[in-house]
């Protein structure tokens, strides 16, 4: 049986493990942590509508569950013309075929101690939540939301979770009756932050940040975040107690040593079947190579994001190429025909169907319901992943 080794636990990770598993191969899959973190579902730990736990999957019970190899170690060089996997506990090097789905790194900030990020380290979430109670304690403060981006690849931006996390703070702050008494400020470098979703969005996010009285910073180079604050390009200042940013994703640490092809922004260079790009066949071809999720380099229309779906949509395609590849098939699916944008946008108190592809683009408001649709979708993930129910195809 071919043996397949996927390095990271991830949306990308799992679900290629999982569909590598049910075509019959012998898949191992290392991650530096012993459970999936449901990062779209975190928004909801630091308003405590639910716990750390909730958003959490253990890898281990989803290994026996669906017959992988788990292993915890923390992955620290590819040397992929070797065929070794450099990891803290040890270096693996018995396989046939490489998935490589650890994520992205982040860009880094002066004075990045001084913010904390729902996307970042999931403990982070718990941190925000604790310094939010503590300012409810108080009975006012600034909070600012903010998120960046990367000049090298727009696509690496992750800035709903920022709008989300800002929107569930003010529908709590609301719900306690001390709205009026806190400053919630959103901020961003870009001119039109959000601009990706479509003007339709755009121009309802903006009707949103009036309405609920939201101080929006846009179009300002960040230059550095300090205890009080965050510095912007011109010198002035934006005044805050608690500040949540989400960096750009850029390449991670452990591809700046490696000998995998990469993009001006360090992320892994693949074509439309997610296979490792090499030039000149650098690599030997005694393996095939693939990369998929927040560690590559996307192609696409310029308004293409990295999302959580179009992991899964490459982690399916990698299972179906590989094993076409083994028939000696040229059967093959792509990515690119899957890049689109779809989220619900959460805010407490309802949410917001964003949607857009190369044809339209849309922005269904949903008061009330989209909140408790976003939380089904939420029991849905878990439970299908642990195959505790039906999973429908393609979600």
């Amino acid at each position: 049986m071919k043996k397949v080794l996927i390095l990271g636990g991830g949306f990308a990770g799992l679900e290629s493990a999982i569909w590598l598993k049910k075509y019959g191969y012998d898949v191992t899959l290392i991650s530096n942590r012993n459970y999936m973190y449901v990062y779209p579902i975190s928004i909801w730990i630091p308003t405590k509508e639910i716990n750390f736990n909730d958003a959490t999957l253990s890898l281990r019970e989803l290994a026996e569950i669906h017959g992988f190899r788990f292993i915890q170690d923390e992955i620290q060089e590819i040397r992929s013309l070797k065929k070794e996997i450099v990891c803290k506990g040890n270096t693996y090097t018995d396989f046939d075929a490489l998935v490589i789905a650890t994520g992205s790194g982040k860009m880094q900030h002066k004075g990045k101690e001084n913010f904390l990020s729902i996307c970042g380290a999931p403990e982070e979430s718990v941190k925000i939540g604790k310094r939010l109670d503590d300012l409810i304690e108080k009975g006012s403060g600034k909070i600012a939301f903010g998120f960046g981006g990367n000049p090298k690849d727009a696509s690496a931006v992750r800035g709903g979770p920022a709008f989300e996390l800002l929107f569930n703070v003010h529908n709590k702050l609301k719900k306690k009756k001390i709205r009026d008494q806190f400053e919630l400020i959103f901020f961003a470098p870009m001119p039109k932050p959000g601009a990706r979703m479509g003007k339709k969005a755009l121009s309802i996010m903006d009707d949103w940040f009036e309405r609920l009285n939201v101080t929006k910073y846009v179009g300002k180079k960040i230059i550095g975040f300090e205890k009080d604050g965050v510095r912007l390009e011109d010198q002035s200042k934006i005044e805050a107690d608690l500040t949540m940013f989400i960096p750009a994703g850029n390449g991670p640490d452990i591809l700046k040593n490696s000998d995998l092809p990469l993009s001006n922004a360090g992320f892994i260079d693949i074509d439309d079947h997610c296979e490792v790009r090499f030039a000149d066949d650098a690599q030997n071809n005694d393996y095939p190579i693939f990369a998929i999720g927040d560690i590559v380099a996307i192609e696409g229309p310029d308004w293409k994001a990295k999302q959580g779906h179009v992991a899964e949509v490459m982690a399916r395609n990698v299972a179906f190429n590989l094993r076409e590849m083994d028939r000696g098939t040229n059967k093959r699916r792509g990515y690119q025909s899957h890049i689109n944008i779809l989220c619900v946008m959460d805010s407490g108190d309802g949410a917001a169907l964003v949607y857009r592809d190369s044809n339209r683009e849309k922005i269904v408001p949903m008061p009330v319901v989209g909140h408790w649709m976003k939380k089904g979708w939420g029991s849905y993930f878990k439970k299908s992943k642990m195959d505790k129910m039906f999973r429908i195809p393609g979600m």
